[in-house]
C-alpha cells in the first residue's frame, strides 16, 4: 500500500517517454499554441509604413427630390369640375390638367351682354337723331349748338356700347381662368383635391416636380465650413434597383440657411429618375483631408478575429502583433489605427500560413 506522502514511481517509462506521453495528452484536450505563437515568416513582400492623404468621410442623411416644387393653382374660386391627372403621371408645361367652374360668371357675362344690346338701341337712336339734326341745321332752322349736342349724345351712346362689350369681354376673360394649367414640365407628385369639391382662388390643385433631379443633403450645422462647392459625395444606397444612377458625385450648391440646426445642400448625381422623388437614404460627404497609415489588405492577417501584421524587427527576425485596422476607400485597403507605426516594415504572410 502506497503512502499518501510517498510519490509513486513508473517502471518501465523513461523521460523523453514521459514528454512524449505529454504533448499527446495535450493535443488530444484540443489546446492549440495561440496564433501569435505560431512560427514567423520572415521572408516575402515587404512594405515600410508611410502616411498618405485620405478623405474623411461624414454619413448624412439624404433626401431625393427636384430642385423646386411647382404648385398648380386655382385662379379662381368655384367647383373643381374635372381633374386629369393622377400621382406619378407625367405632364408639360402649360397643359391642362382641370379645370373650375364659377356659375356666376355665367349670369354677369349675360347681364353685361344686354346691357350692350341697349346700349346699340340708344346709338341707332342716337344716330337717327344727330342726322336729323344735321338736315335742319343745313337749313338753317338749328343753330350749330344743337348740332353739337346731338354730335356728343352719339358718341357717349357709342362709348356706353364698348363699355359694356369690354365689361363682357372681361367676364369671359376669368371665365378662361378657371383652367388649371401646369405650371412647369415633370411628374405628378401630390393630386389630393377631388373633382367636384369648392376651391377658393390660390388653392393648390397639383404639385409638379420642377427643375432637374438632385440629392439633398440634410448636413448639421457643424459642417458649415467643411461641406463646400465641390465637395465628394458617396451614395451606393441609390444603386439598388436603379443601375443607371453613378454614385458617386460633387456637391453643386450650399444653401446658406440654417434651420433647426441643419443645413441642405444639393448634388446633382447622373441617373436619378423623377420616380424616386422622395426616397430617403445614408450619403457620405467629404469634409477634409488626414494624413493616415493605409496598407494593401494582404499583409493584415486575420487568426481568430484578431488582426495581425508582421513586422520585421531585425536582418533575420519579425515579430507578428496585433492591430486595429478600419475601411478605406479602396476595399482592397485598409487603415492601420493602432499596434504599428511610422518607419515599420511589413512582411505579407504567404498564403499558406494563413488559418
Amino acid at each position: 500500500m502506497l503512502s499518501p506522502f510517498r510519490r509513486p514511481r513508473y517502471r518501465g517509462i523513461s523521460a523523453p517517454g514521459l514528454a512524449a506521453l505529454a504533448l499527446m495528452l495535450s493535443a488530444c484536450g484540443g489546446n492549440a499554441p495561440p496564433p501569435a505563437e505560431r512560427a514567423v515568416e520572415t521572408k516575402g513582400e515587404t512594405l515600410v509604413l508611410r502616411p498618405s492623404t485620405v478623405t474623411e468621410w461624414k454619413d448624412v442623411g439624404a433626401l431625393v427630390t427636384s430642385v423646386d416644387m411647382a404648385d398648380a393653382r386655382a385662379r379662381i374660386p368655384g367647383i373643381l369640375e374635372s381633374l386629369t391627372i393622377r400621382e406619378g403621371d407625367l405632364v408639360r408645361k402649360g397643359q391642362v390638367i382641370g379645370r373650375v367652374v364659377d356659375s356666376r360668371l355665367g349670369y354677369e357675362g349675360a347681364a353685361y351682354g344686354a346691357q350692350a344690346a341697349a346700349a346699340q338701341a340708344q346709338v341707332a337712336q342716337a344716330e337717327a337723331e344727330l342726322a336729323r339734326v344735321k338736315y335742319l341745321h343745313a337749313n338753317g332752322v338749328y343753330t350749330q349748338a344743337r348740332l353739337d349736342q346731338a354730335e356728343a349724345a352719339a358718341r357717349a351712346a357709342r362709348a356706353q356700347v364698348n363699355a359694356a362689350k369690354a365689361q363682357q369681354s372681361a367676364v369671359g376673360a376669368v371665365a378662361g381662368q378657371g383652367a388649371v394649367v401646369a405650371p412647369s414640365a415633370g411628374r405628378v407628385l401630390t393630386a389630393q383635391v377631388p373633382a367636384g369639391s369648392a376651391v377658393a382662388a390660390g388653392t393648390s390643385i397639383a404639385t409638379i416636380t420642377s427643375g432637374p433631379m438632385v440629392l439633398r443633403l440634410e448636413l448639421p450645422e457643424t459642417l458649415a465650413g467643411k461641406v463646400r462647392v465641390g465637395s465628394s459625395v458617396l451614395a451606393t444606397g441609390l444603386t439598388e434597383g436603379a443601375k443607371d444612377v453613378t454614385p458617386r458625385a460633387t456637391v453643386s450648391r450650399v444653401y446658406p440657411s440654417v434651420t433647426g440646426g441643419q443645413m441642405a445642400a444639393d448634388v446633382q448625381m447622373p441617373g436619378l429618375a423623377s420616380n424616386m422623388v422622395g426616397r430617403r437614404i445614408t450619403a457620405r460627404v467629404a469634409t477634409g483631408e488626414r494624413q493616415a497609415l493605409v496598407v494593401p489588405r494582404r499583409f493584415v492577417e486575420t487568426s481568430y478575429g484578431i488582426d495581425y501584421v508582421t513586422i520585421r524587427v531585425g536582418k533575420d527576425s519579425a515579430s507578428r502583433v496585433p492591430v486595429q485596422i478600419a475601411p478605406s476607400d479602396d476595399p482592397a485597403r485598409v487603415e492601420i489605427l493602432s499596434g504599428a507605426a511610422t518607419g515599420d516594415t511589413l512582411i505579407a504572410p504567404s498564403t499558406g500560413a494563413r488559418p
